[in-house]
């Protein structure tokens, strides 16, 4: 790619953990110019292998700076100083102390948009409170749409809330630069994972309103045998997600199941039979089996793949999505693209 949207835009990130490096990561990857600010002595989690190369620091240049001197804050705000963008990821209340809050870096850079990158937000009862992403989403309550009745809620780690997060407050800063262009004054931005996680769960919400989850009667998303996950006769597993009549349809077609009636298709009372024979079909053949028979037809299918498998699959190695440095290092590529 010759030109990205970004090149041009200088970035100072103060370096946490969590979504503040993925923002920074998802600016650096569209051309801007990037420069973390690194603490002496790296307080990020060992067991999530900050000693090993840090792929959220890819394409950026890394400063190490003690903010807890004057030269150190003197340096900080000089880096601030000539800078577009400004992303901190601390509790609120701390950039503050350190003489580095919005009021001072503005100051020294009225263009400057301040990115706050939180959990609970600058405001509310828990600001202060410690929380990492399965916290967050617990708490917009789209962590429950994840669970049957009587079964504990999962969420896959940093995916859902994190990186949500990360992408809110990507977004609020791709917004804000628009806006400086045309007004010549900065912006703050107070990007919190449960706000931007209450606002991805939008589809939820309205899937919710018309009685299709989280209810008393049987929801689609859990309880159907046309949209779940299915034991293959190898221990794997496979997706089907057959919502739409046609496609539904094509899938009994498929499964040799002419005598199943497509038109009752949402005849709950039936459900429970009806996956269980669903089940008992999945168990007879191999997933690469069903993948030869499934994938690529509007069934609405896809095999549920390792990370290492989903950089080896057709689809996505055509379209580039994964680098593969070493088996345990694969590295998503930069989304969206621009054609």
């Amino acid at each position: 790619m010759s030109h990205l949207p970004l090149q041009g835009v200088r970035v100072v990130e103060f370096e946490g953990i969590g979504p503040g490096p993925v923002a920074g990561r998802m600016l650096a990857a569209m051309g801007a110019e990037v420069t973390v600010l690194a603490r002496p002595r790296e307080r990020l989690a060992l067991n999530l292998g900050a000693d090993q190369d840090n792929p959220l620091r890819e394409g950026k240049q890394v400063v190490t700076l003690d903010l807890k001197t004057p030269e150190g804050v003197t340096r900080a705000l000089d880096c601030v100083a000539g800078a577009d963008v400004l992303i901190e990821g601390n509790r609120p209340g701390v950039m503050e102390r350190l003489g580095l809050g919005p009021e001072v870096c503005m100051a020294r850079n009225p263009r400057l948009i301040y990115g706050r990158m939180t959990g609970w937000g600058q405001d509310g009862p828990l600001a202060q409170a410690a929380g990492h992403d399965l916290n967050y989403v617990a708490l917009t309550g789209l962590l429950s749409l994840s669970a049957r009745k009587g079964e504990a809620p999962i969420v896959p780690p940093t995916v859902v809330g994190d990186a949500g997060g990360a992408l809110g407050l990507a977004f609020g800063i791709a917004c804000a630069l628009v806006d400086v262009r045309a007004t010549g004054r900065g912006r703050v931005i107070d990007a919190a994972i449960v706000d931007v996680v209450s606002m991805l769960g939008t589809l939820a919400q309205w899937v919710r309103a018309r009685g299709n989850i989280d209810g008393a009667q049987p929801s689609p998303f859990h309880d159907s045998p046309y949209y779940d996950t299915y034991l293959c006769a190898d221990g794997k597993f496979i997706t089907i997600a057959a919502m739409e009549p046609q496609f539904y349809a094509l899938l009994l077609d498929k499964l040799g199941m002419h005598d199943v009636d497509p038109g009752k298709q949402d005849d709950r009372a039936g459900w429970p039979a009806l996956k269980t024979r669903f089940a008992d079909c999945f168990r007879s053949r191999t997933r690469e089996q069903w993948c030869e028979l499934l994938e690529g037809t509007d069934v609405c299918f896809a095999p549920v793949l390792t990370i290492e498998e989903a950089a080896a699959h057709p689809h996505n190695a055509a379209r580039g999505i994964f680098r593969v440095l070493s088996p345990v290092d694969i590295r998503p590529a930069v989304a969206p693209r621009f054609v």
